[in-house]
């Protein structure tokens, strides 16, 4: 029976993965604490900002962010300023930057992370590099799966990172 010991590199990486994946906060849209059903909320919105407003009659509308009142809130479409009543308002977003770009370069640095690990993995259980400070074994003379999978991993990183959801709407307010 083996006993408890503290994780491998590739340990780590899984652990972190897993952390990351999990850590997504309300992503499913619900508000639990109700901190969505205020008002003042809208206050954050700058003018020129990119919202949605979506009536208590189910239309929507589009545009930039104008101004707001405790009446209601004004903005401005390509038809011109459209001035909405706070008590028809069911729900207000804000339109948030996309961040292909930097999500394509943490994908490349993971994915080729998480190569580099499993291209050593196999030289370091056979050297029996598991005990001890991690890579204590030096780097293998044949390193044939580090130099392939390495990069194969950071290409692979950066396109599922390139092509990860990013941006959209995000609600800062919804009528009680």
């Amino acid at each position: 029976m083996k006993s408890l010991r503290t994780p491998s590199p590739a340990g780590f990486l899984v652990l972190a993965l897993l952390g990351a994946c999990f850590s997504t906060g309300t992503a499913s849209g619900h508000d639990p604490k109700g901190r969505l059903s205020s008002w003042d909320n809208l206050k954050s919105l700058t003018p020129g900002q990119g919202i949605r407003v979506v009536m208590k009659n189910v239309k929507s509308y589009q545009g930039k962010f104008e101004s707001l009142s405790d009446s209601g809130i004004t903005l401005r479409q390509a038809a011109g300023e459209q001035i909405l009543p706070r008590k028809d308002v069911l729900r207000v977003s804000r339109k948030v930057q996309d961040h292909h770009a930097r999500n394509a370069l943490i994908g490349m640095v993971v994915g080729a992370g998480a190569g580099l690990v499993i291209g050593l993995t196999p030289y370091m259980i056979q050297r029996n590099c598991t005990e001890g400070p991690a890579f204590n074994c030096g780097y293998p003379p044949n390193a044939h799966w580090v130099k392939v999978l390495t990069p194969v991993g950071g290409v692979g990183g950066f396109v599922v990172g390139a092509l990860m959801p990013s941006g959209g709407w995000h609600d800062l307010y919804r009528a009680p």
